[in-house]
């Protein structure tokens, strides 16, 4: 037993919080990991390394310093499960016990690399990719997927490092599901999830691994010029501009910087990186608070002070007398509303949903006596709050008087239908992709939903049709839907019940449920039984984001109103194409086949015609200087140019051609200049800029060719002239 101090033997979670002393357990693995005779002789720790952790949480600091005793103590205890496997196995690290040994020597197998835990360069790769496969199959097996949020990002990092790592292997394409096999087979026994979601992980891998190398190669270049640069410097240190502009530019997350930084012996200027990058978030910001919204959310704050918050009855009325507890107009508080004024009104209580969880908010009127206001909308600004924004049409609403608060009822009831098909097609995707689909953002309006969600591809026609008949035969089997409540804390010991990634929830949870199959947590109003939906259809399946897909999909009259419009689509389709609607598909293909054999004909014809025309173009040929030289404008298409001017060349072998299209009131020139000029220093790039500015244009391109387009074709022969007469002059 070993004291080694506060700073060894004391816990805590930050300045403030629990806190206590703690005894670390350590594991002598003898003389051959080193001389020391206890871990005070260790400073390496590879003799005793520690394996458990037991933290005695007895007291609480608070922001004084002062330590209070916890009113409930325990211990805390941490140990690492394959620490303990590697000393029982005797081996020197943790990379070597059963399960990462496999995948490094699935990894030796793959890259055709030794493993070799001595050597300080290539051994740390071989950790790396060993480690971070595991963790991304299982995070992704989880349900987790890439991102640039939250837990996705980690996960982004996880794999880029991977990669990065991988390339030190002579990884120069997607690897890392060459892996899955192995672990898999080393480890899916014991965890399910790894074998059902193995296709699935190995897809997310390989999309997620070639977009990075897509970046890599995109800005390798640049980085390699950044490195030297760097390296060159007397700081040895990449600037906060270049790190800047490999994040913003060619997309390298910072810590990547930092580590290729590292893996250079460089370090990266971040004072200056982060101005950078604070300025940038400053220009994007695309809306700030206004000055009216700063003013209403006081209005809120004083409104919930003295009144409380609003209460929503809509679930079991959509009618009600209820008192008016404040009014808006103009973004002040007024006790007053007049005729003809546009304004907010809030109530005690209120049968109108105010939107939020993706639902939009109802509509309808507040009535009393000779006041009638329309209310076009409902929100709920502030929490606590609900707003119904509208025009007061005639008479007067006074604050502290009641009124009828009639909701829209055919337009709740349909935005109810959609709001419970959503739930039905987030359980269906579910059912069909996997596991993994988590809601991204939904829309839930009168006439159409629309539901965002993670997945890594495009659905195909099947899966489509799959989804669309999970959801209308529960539809279909009419069964009740319920919602009650539940404690928060009750709620995390059923896993059954949906719960959103980043949502704020109460202590008590309202739980939707569709026959013990669909159970999330949600606020909205739904139909009372399934049935009531009638009929669902997917309108439009897309992306929105990388990683994330969206559905657009329509209910009952407005599925039948898309099913009769795709209909009438498919009638017409047929009438153009003279064929019955079942010879559609093979009208279609005809008529393909027939486009691409024209498509070759003309191809071919416009061959022959650049054929003729380099045959005929032949005898312009004159020499200035013994240097062949051609000239001509051209009746061609402008993306011909190159084709005719190499063709040219190959014919001449040796000289220098200008072309010209016209067309209308523009011109392209394009030059081209054999290998051995260009070796003499005659430079297509050189002479196009000198000659751009006759035809009113610019130009550029590389030293044996070289185009401008402009808008003055009258200085097209001017422009021949002068290239004519700098090659008379050498000097030139």
């Amino acid at each position: 037993i070993i004291r080694l101090g506060e700073e060894e033997n004391f816990w805590s979670m930050g300045e403030t919080g629990p806190c206590g002393p703690c005894s670390e357990l350590l594991y002598d693995r003898g003389e051959r990991f080193g001389n020391g005779k206890s871990p005070l002789e260790d400073p390496t720790g590879e003799r005793y390394p520690e394996f458990w952790n037991l933290v005695f949480m007895e007291f609480n600091r608070d922001q004084n310093g002062e330590m209070l005793p916890l009113p409930k103590q325990n211990v805390d205890t941490g140990a690492g499960l394959e620490r303990i496997v590697t000393f029982l196995m005797d081996k020197d690290n943790v990379f070597q016990s059963d399960i990462l040994a496999t995948l490094i020597k699935r990894v030796e197998e793959l890259s055709g690399k030794k493993y070799d835990k001595n050597d300080k360069h290539l051994a740390p790769p071989f950790h790396v990719i060993a480690d971070h496969i595991r963790a991304l199959a299982f995070a992704i097996a989880d349900g987790a997927q890439p991102s640039n949020t939250e837990r996705g990002y980690v996960l982004r990092k996880i794999l880029r490092r991977a990669v990065r790592y991988g390339r030190l292997l002579g990884f120069n394409h997607p690897f890392l599901a060459n892996l899955l096999p192995t672990l898999v087979e080393t480890m899916g026994d014991d965890f399910h999830e790894l074998k059902s979601a193995k296709d699935q992980i190995g897809e997310i891998l390989t999309l997620e691994e070639e977009s990075f190398f897509r970046t890599l190669r995109r800005g390798g270049n640049i980085l390699s010029g950044i490195i030297d640069k760097g390296k060159e410097s007397s700081r040895k240190e990449i600037s906060g501009e270049d790190a800047f502009k490999l994040k913003d530019t060619y997309g390298f997350p910072i810590e990547e910087i930092l580590l290729i930084a590292k893996d250079s012996d460089l370090t990266v200027n971040l004072d200056a990186y982060e101005l950078l990058e604070k300025e940038a978030r400053e220009r994007s910001k695309k809306a700030h608070t206004s000055h009216q919204q700063l003013a209403e959310n006081t209005l809120f704050e004083e409104f919930l002070k003295h009144h409380g918050e609003t209460e929503f009855i809509g679930y079991d009325e959509t009618a009600a007398e209820r008192t008016i507890k404040g009014l808006i107009v103009n973004g002040e508080s007024v006790n007053t509303m007049k005729e003809g004024e546009e304004g907010l009104v809030i109530l005690d209580q209120t049968p109108f949903y105010g939107e939020k969880g993706g639902q939009v908010g109802d509509r309808g009127t507040l009535e009393h006596e000779k006041a009638h206001f329309t209310v076009t909308d409902c929100q709920t600004p502030y929490p606590g709050v609900t707003t119904h924004h509208g025009t007061l049409k005639s008479g007067t609403l006074i604050v502290g008087e009641p009124v009828m608060a009639k909701v829209d009822e055919v337009r709740r009831k349909e935005i109810t239908k959609h709001h419970t098909a959503t739930h039905l097609l987030h359980w269906a995707l579910q059912k069909v992709l996997g596991s993994h689909i988590r809601q991204a953002g939904s829309l839930v309006e009168s006439k159409r939903l629309r539901f965002d969600f993670n997945h890594h591809k495009a659905l195909t026609t099947e899966e489509i049709r799959e989804v669309e008949k999970l959801v209308n035969d529960k539809i279909w089997e009419n069964k009740p839907l319920k919602t009650y409540e539940l404690k928060l804390e009750e709620v995390q010991n059923h896993p059954e019940i949906k719960q959103f990634f980043g949502e704020k929830y109460g202590n008590l949870v309202r739980v939707v449920d569709i026959n013990g199959y669909s159970k999330e947590l949600c606020g909205g109003t739904h139909v009372t039984n399934v049935g009531e939906i009638g009929y669902f259809r997917i309108a439009k399946e897309g992306s929105v984001a990388k990683g994330i897909r969206r559905i657009e999909g329509v209910i009952g009259k407005e599925g039948e109103k898309l099913r009769y419009a795709l209909e009438d689509q498919l009638n017409h389709i047929a009438a153009t194409l003279k064929a019955n609607v079942p010879k559609v598909e093979e009208a279609l293909k005809a008529l393909v086949k027939e486009n691409e054999q024209l498509k070759e004909q003309a191809l071919f014809a416009r061959k022959k015609h650049l054929n003729d025309l380099a045959t005929s173009l032949m005898e312009k040929v004159t020499h200035i200087n013994k240097i062949p030289v051609l000239s001509a404008v051209v009746d061609i298409e402008k993306s011909e140019l190159n084709d005719l001017g190499n063709d040219l060349i190959e014919r001449m072998k040796t000289g220098v051609i200008m072309l010209c299209v016209i067309e209308k009131e523009r011109c392209q020139l394009f030059l081209r200049i054999s290998p051995d000029l260009v070796e003499k220093g005659i430079h297509a790039n050189a002479l196009i800029k000198e000659i751009a500015t006759l035809i009113e244009g610019a130009g550029g391109g590389k030293k044996d060719s070289a185009q401008a387009g402009g808008k003055n074709p009258k200085g097209v022969i001017i422009a021949f002239d002068k290239i004519q007469e700098m090659l008379k002059n050498p000097q030139n």
